[in-house]
């Protein structure tokens, strides 16, 4: 792979085993990093700036996390590898409580297919690495492309070390959460974190905190199954089917790398991340007493913007991809960031996403309250009202995808499916926005060659009408 095919997208980069993601690019793309950590590094002559890196369930992830590790160690940093699988939350709230460290690396392809793997890039407190920061990587990988030596190495122990990174955590997420009103609710859930990397860690934090557990997916299987650990329908499936059977409260479902979340409420229905982030941040607010900014991303529901001002707080909107979200983490006062795809943070805890802390979160929201999710969704709804929303991915050939790029940014229907556009945002896509909190949505997917149609309405009928006029809008770029 030449250092041209390796970008940086939404969160990190992503290709196939053995296709693009080998010894060599790996090799590559590490040195890069580590010289790009290195640039900002704070020089101390008695250490070495120390990096965390960890690693997925996929079948050759620990082996590319060691690689990382001996050339970042060759480059002059000092490595913490971890010394099994791990959530990338995990790594995320280690690197953060370490005053040492500078950043942490995380080999995963979090929702892809099996056969990917991928390089996530994370800054000293945890949080995503911005643009700004891959930008450099990407500019040393254009300007030195040979590979760091992948020959035998001598590495010290004091430069490469393995640790339990995964413990700490876990000790942490029950510290975070009331465990007596949890332990007294005797409540009963369905976990499944796909096959990932959550495996066994959610299900077993639970029971600690006296929460019946019944496990689906947590075996080691390096097909996944033939799953996609991503925590929407169909994947959610399952656990749906295991939580009527079961008579469980709810169901959690994690994506490969447990920093996205997806819930089934009692009655086995799916429950959005919408109204995850609005259930969670009136949690927040009624129940923990803390106040502060709820962020959302663009292609997240106007429920959450409707529930926030109802809550008397401020809403604010970032481009796609939590990156924007951490970003506005940095410039404070904000309780709550989430996004469309489940990926759900809180600063108090750590500048990223958490799907292992907000699985418990929603556990404690049922506990205080005494209600179901169903109820707690209900409850919501009453609140709120009821949009409809939907997402739709089109898969372009290269000639159609680069004609629909390159009319993106001036594209300003004067109306959509028959009515007037209120207002176009261009700083991520093209969103129209319409009376009645309706929009539409369309994007070109930052890690994969797909065109994403988004949209929200009042019915369903009405939102099948926007799709519909959200792809004849891509088809035209023909």
């Amino acid at each position: 792979m030449s250092p041209a095919e390796i970008y940086f997208g939404t969160d990190g980069w992503r290709a196939v085993v053995g296709s693009g993601f080998d010894d060599e690019s790996v090799s590559r793309v590490a040195q890069a990093t580590a010289l790009t950590f290195l640039e900002g590094a704070v020089r101390n002559t008695s250490q070495r700036p120390r990096v965390y890196i960890g690693y997925d369930t996929r079948e050759h992830a620990a082996h590319f996390a060691r690689l990382a590790a001996e050339v970042m160690v060759q480059q002059g940093l000092e490595v913490v590898l971890s010394d099994s699988y791990i959530p990338t939350p995990a790594l995320c709230w280690t690197v953060s409580r370490d005053k040492q460290a500078i950043g942490g690396i995380q080999l995963t392809a979090s929702h892809n297919p099996a056969g990917w793997l991928g390089f996530k890039v994370r800054m000293s407190d945890g949080g995503a690495s911005p643009a700004e920061f891959t930008h450099r990587i990407e500019g040393i990988l254009a300007t030195k492309p040979e590979a760091a030596n992948s020959g035998d190495r001598k590495i010290s122990e004091s430069s490469l070390c393995t640790r339990d990174l995964v413990s700490p955590y876990l000790d942490a997420l029950c510290q975070f959460v009331d465990t007596d009103a949890i332990k007294n609710a005797q409540l009963k859930v369905v976990v499944d974190p796909l096959f990932g990397a959550s495996r066994i860690y959610l299900a077993d934090v639970f029971e600690r905190l006296g929460v019946e557990v019944l496990r689906l997916h947590d075996n080691q299987d390096f097909s996944f199954g033939g799953l996609h650990p991503e925590p929407i329908p169909p994947w959610t499936d399952e656990a749906a089917i295991a939580v009527r059977k079961s008579q469980a409260v709810a169901g959690f479902v994690l994506d490969g790398d447990a920093d996205r979340l997806g819930a089934i409420d009692g009655g086995g229905d799916f429950v959005s991340p919408h109204k995850i982030i609005a259930l969670i941040a009136e949690h927040l607010i009624k129940n923990r007493g803390q106040l502060g900014r709820i962020v959302k991303t663009l292609s997240t529901s106007q429920l959450v913007d409707r529930l926030a001002r109802k809550l008397g707080v401020e809403s604010t909107t970032t481009p796609i991809g939590f990156k924007w979200i951490y970003e506005e983490m940095l410039k404070g006062d904000v309780m709550i960031g989430g996004e469309e795809s489940g990926g759900i943070g809180i600063p108090d805890h750590v500048c990223e996403r958490d799907g292992l802390l907000m699985s418990l979160l929603l556990v404690e929201m049922m506990a205080i309250t005494g209600l179901s999710l169903k109820m707690l969704v209900s409850q919501l709804e009453e609140q709120v009202g009821r949009l409809y929303y939907q997402r739709k991915d089109l898969s372009l050939e290269p000639g159609h995808m680069d004609r629909f790029r390159r009319i993106l940014p001036d594209l300003k229907p004067l109306h959509i499916a028959d009515t007037a556009v209120l207002e176009y945002i261009h700083s991520d896509g093209a969103k129209f926005l319409l009376p009645d909190d309706e929009w539409l949505l369309l994007r070109a997917s930052g890690t994969e060659p797909l065109v994403r149609i988004y949209a929200e309405a009042a019915s369903p009928c009405r939102l099948a009408v926007l799709l519909e006029a959200g792809n004849h809008l891509v088809q035209e770029a023909k």
